[in-house]
C-alpha cells in the first residue's frame, strides 16, 4: 500500500522535468513544447526510507484530446489527482509568474483535504528567487522555488514531500486472498463484483491506510480490494480511458491475484494491453475475464479464437487462464473463484531445493547456455527465494553471461516441470563466491 504522489499543473511548466529529477533518471520525454507527454508516466520511488508511486499527470492526455481545450484537460488532470493521489505537487512557471490558470488550479486544490506542495519551477539563478514571492498572491501558505532542470531546491522539496507522506500500511487480514478487479471503463467490473459476491451478502469496510477512499469488499476467504474505485462510474476521470490506469496501479499493487476484465463485444484494446502490462510488471498472478459473452455472436470456435487473440496481443501473460463470462446472466461466474484458488495455490507454492536442483540439472543438460566470452557458463545450484510471484535464484559463475533467450528457456522448462502453468515466474542469477 504505497502512497501515490501526483504532479499537476498547466502545460509547459516542467512537470515531466520535475518527475525525472525526483526519480533520479531520465524516464519522461521532456521538450519545451506544451503537451509533449502523451502516455502513462509513473514510477516507484524510495526516499528517506519511504516508498511511494510518483505520477506525472501530463502523461494522461489521450492522443485524441491533443486538439481539445487546454483548460478542460487541466481540470481533468486535477480531478484525477484529487480522486486518486495521497499528495499533490502543483507546478507553476517561476519565470512567467502566476497566471489565471494557476489561480484556478489553486482554487480547486484548496477544496481538497490532501496535502499540496505549490512549486515555482524554472528558478535557475539567485536573481530569479524574488519571483517566488509573486505566487503568494494566489493565497497559498508556502511556495517552493526549484529548478527541476538543474536540480536546485529539489532536495528540500523531496524532504518536505517525504515528511508529509503517510506511512505505508501493512495489510490486515493476511489470511484472506486479496483480489483486484481491473480493466478499462464500462467493461463490467462493478457488475462482475456483484455477481461474484451477491449484494445482500457483501460486507464493506473502510481500510485505513494510504488510499483514503478505498473500500474493500470481504466475501468468504476473499478480499476484493478498492471496490470504491470500481463502483464510482460517474467520476469525470472515468470517461477518459487512459485515466483508469492510475487507479488500477493502486489496486494491482495490493492484490495477490488480479482479474483483468475485457469487454467481449469490443475485442482487445490498447488500453487492455496497458493494464495487463501493469499486472505483469508487478509479477502478479492473474486471470483474464472476458465479460459480456452473452452478447457475442459466436459458435464453438469463437472462444478459442478469442483466447488466441488475447495471447497474441498480450504474450507477456500467455500463462494466464482466460474465462468467458456474463456478469449480467451469471454465465461462467461460478468458474472464477475456483480459478482464483488454483492460481493462488500455484503462486504461493514452496518447492523443495532438492526437487529444484534435480530439474535444473535436467534442463541445463538438455540445452546448455551459450559460451560467454569464450568461457563455459556453469550452473551450481538453485533455490526458491520468494512467492507471489514465485522467484528462483540460480548461482552461476557468470551471471552476466545468461542471455534473455536462455532466461526464457529456463522459465518455460521450470513452468512445465513444476506444473506452475498459470502464474508468473521470476528468475535471478547470482555469482557463486
Amino acid at each position: 500500500m504505497k502512497p501515490l504522489v501526483a504532479i499537476v499543473g498547466r502545460p509547459n511548466v516542467g512537470k515531466s522535468t520535475l518527475f525525472n529529477r525526483i526519480l533520479g533518471r531520465r524516464k519522461a520525454l521532456t521538450q519545451d513544447e506544451p503537451g509533449v507527454t502523451r502516455d502513462l508516466n509513473y514510477a516507484e520511488c524510495e526516499e528517506g526510507g519511504k516508498s511511494f508511486i510518483l505520477v506525472d499527470t501530463g502523461g494522461f492526455e489521450p492522443d485524441e484530446a491533443i486538439k481539445d481545450d487546454i483548460a478542460r484537460k487541466v481540470k481533468e488532470q486535477l480531478r484525477l489527482a484529487i480522486e486518486e493521489a495521497d499528495l499533490i505537487i502543483h507546478v507553476m512557471d517561476g519565470r512567467v509568474g502566476p497566471t489565471p490558470q494557476d489561480k484556478e488550479i489553486v482554487e480547486v486544490l484548496r477544496k481538497t483535504d490532501k496535502p499540496v506542495l505549490h512549486v515555482a519551477n524554472k528558478i535557475d539563478t539567485a536573481g530569479l528567487l524574488p519571483h517566488k514571492d509573486e505566487f503568494y498572491s494566489l493565497g497559498v501558505d508556502e511556495v517552493w522555488a526549484v529548478s527541476a532542470e538543474h536540480g536546485l531546491g529539489v532536495a528540500e522539496l523531496i524532504d518536505k514531500l517525504v515528511s508529509l507522506l503517510p506511512e505505508a500500511k501493512e495489510e490486515a487480514a493476511e489470511e484472506l486472498i486479496k483480489v483486484a478487479i481491473v480493466g478499462r471503463p464500462n467493461v463490467g467490473k462493478s457488475s462482475l463484483l456483484n455477481s461474484l459476491t451477491g449484494k445482500p451478502r457483501t460486507i464493506v469496510s473502510p481500510v485505513a491506510g494510504t488510499t483514503r477512499d478505498a473500500i474493500d469488499t470481504v466475501f468468504g476467504k476473499y478480499l476484493f480490494v478498492d471496490t470504491a474505485g470500481i463502483r464510482k462510474k460517474q467520476r469525470i476521470s472515468r470517461r477518459i480511458e487512459i485515466y483508469s490506469v492510475l487507479s488500477a496501479i493502486k489496486s494491482i499493487e495490493r492484490a495477490d491475484v488480479v482479474l483483468i476484465v475485457i469487454d467481449g463485444t469490443t475485442g482487445i484494446t490498447t488500453q487492455d494491453e496497458k493494464i495487463a502490462g501493469l499486472v505483469e510488471e508487478r509479477g502478479k498472478a492473474c486471470c483474464v475475464v472476458v465479460n459480456k459473452w452473452d452478447v457475442v455472436d459466436k459458435d464453438h470456435r469463437v472462444a478459442a479464437r478469442y483466447k488466441e487473440a488475447v495471447y497474441g496481443k498480450m504474450p507477456f501473460i500467455n500463462y494466464a487462464p482466460v474465462l468467458f463470462v456474463s456478469a449480467l446472466t451469471g454465465r461462467g461466474i461460478k468458474r472464477i473463484l475456483p480459478t482464483i484458488d488454483a492460481i493462488y495455490e500455484e503462486a504461493t507454492r514452496k518447492i523443495k531445493t532438492g526437487e529444484l536442483n534435480r530439474l535444473l540439472k535436467q534442463v541445463v543438460s538438455a540445452h546448455r547456455p551459450p559460451v560467454y566470452r569464450g568461457k563455459e557458463v556453469k550452473f551450481y545450484y538453485i533455490t526458491q527465494t520468494g512467492v507471489l510471484p514465485v522467484r528462483f535464484t540460480a548461482f552461476v559463475n557468470y551471471p552476466e553471461g545468461i542471455p534473455p533467450s536462455y532466461r526464457r528457456y529456463l522459465v518455460g522448462r521450470f513452468r512445465e516441470g513444476l506444473k506452475l502453468t498459470s502464474v508468473p515466474i521470476r528468475f535471478s542469477f547470482r555469482r557463486r563466491h
